[in-house]
């Protein structure tokens, strides 16, 4: 299949990369760099003695998108590419909604004129909000409480009126829990820019010295321990959950919503001590104030992406902790080694 990934340079897209290269998809990588590293590509080619096509695009510019796809007639768009920051996005709304879903219309418009009938969404668990109820399963209201989560809402919306006109298009919407991890070889990893906006990161930034601390965003939560519990995915993990939707897409038309998760959550403090024993290194932190938009706890329900998709985790946490130690101990500054 040929398949346009967009955002391929990233965290999760040169993961799901290597898993489309190893199945043999033709691939076009559609990248900006505007927060990604193109090294990240070159080792992807190294990685996988495979070959793939690279632009360097931007989503938003919607005469280039669609030159790109009349030229290159993809099969199937997995759309990776986006700003993913909760507490930039509340700063910034204004760039997250021209980038985020101007993006996703620019997306959908090159598709119709190439032809392309079948998209995989990179949607959030942010989507969610205030939990109703836990596990979150995906019949539970969408109700996001900040500019990102509503981002993606929009988008998920957007893409189930396009599916809706025509019944032979088909849609793929997976709500992401925590990717973390990094691949097994440590040459392939999440390489925030600045200050890192997720947990594993800034950890691993910690541990490897580069940071004197870690800020506990919160210790009142209505947690075991008072701090944040998330549903941790192993990237590679939730990379395969993409090839599971290209294959289930291929015979389903219409709309279809997945939870990737592993459907445990963990608290910070317990995935501090879980990176302190993978890595030999202590973890300092201190207790910060609670930030805007953050929920207690999030975890996922995703039993029906392990019967449609036939997916499921395989990775614990401290195969979690354990890769992204590789990856930093390899690349204490990232890309930027």
């Amino acid at each position: 299949m040929r398949v346009c990934l967009t955002g391929g340079a990233g965290f999760v897209g040169s993961h799901v990369l290597l898993d489309l290269i190893a199945q043999q998809h033709d691939v076009l990588v559609l990248d900006n760099f505007s927060t990604t590293s193109p090294t990240s590509l070159v080792r992807a080619r190294s990685l996988s003695n495979g070959n793939f096509e690279i632009a360097t695009e931007d989503v938003c510019n919607l005469a280039g998108v669609t030159s790109l796809f009349q030229e290159f007639r993809p099969d199937c768009v997995i759309h990776c590419a986006g700003l993913k920051a909760v507490g930039e996005s509340q700063d910034q709304p204004l760039r997250y909604y021209g980038e985020n879903v101007s993006g996703a219309i620019n997306l959908l418009k090159a598709m119709d004129v190439s032809g392309c009938k079948m998209i995989i969404f990179s949607s959030s668990a942010t989507v969610y909000g205030e939990p109703h109820y836990l596990p979150y399963d995906e019949a539970h209201p969408v109700e996001p409480t900040n500019v990102y989560g509503r981002t993606k809402a929009f988008v998920e919306n957007i893409i189930e009126d396009w599916v809706a006109v025509e019944p032979s298009r088909s849609a793929a919407l997976l709500r992401y829990f925590n990717p973390v991890g990094a691949h097994s070889s440590g040459e392939i990893g999440e390489d925030p820019l600045g200050i890192p906006n997720n947990l594993m990161p800034y950890i691993a930034d910690v541990a490897v010295g580069n940071r004197d601390k870690l800020a506990i965003f919160g210790d009142d939560y209505a947690t075991p321990d008072g701090t944040g519990v998330r549903d941790y995915i192993h990237i590679s993990d939730l990379s395969l959950g993409h090839l599971a939707a290209v294959d289930f897409l291929d015979s389903n038309h219409g709309v279809h919503i997945f939870n990737l998760g592993s459907g445990k959550g963990y608290s910070v403090l317990e995935v501090v001590q879980a990176f302190e024993t993978a890595s030999g290194k202590p973890v300092p932190y201190e207790i910060a104030p609670r930030r805007s938009g953050d929920i207690a706890m999030s975890y996922a329900d995703p039993g029906k992406a392990n019967k449609s998709l036939g997916w499921e985790t395989k990775l614990s946490l401290d195969d979690m902790c354990a890769d992204v130690w590789r990856w930093r101990t390899k690349n204490p500054t990232g890309y930027r080694s």
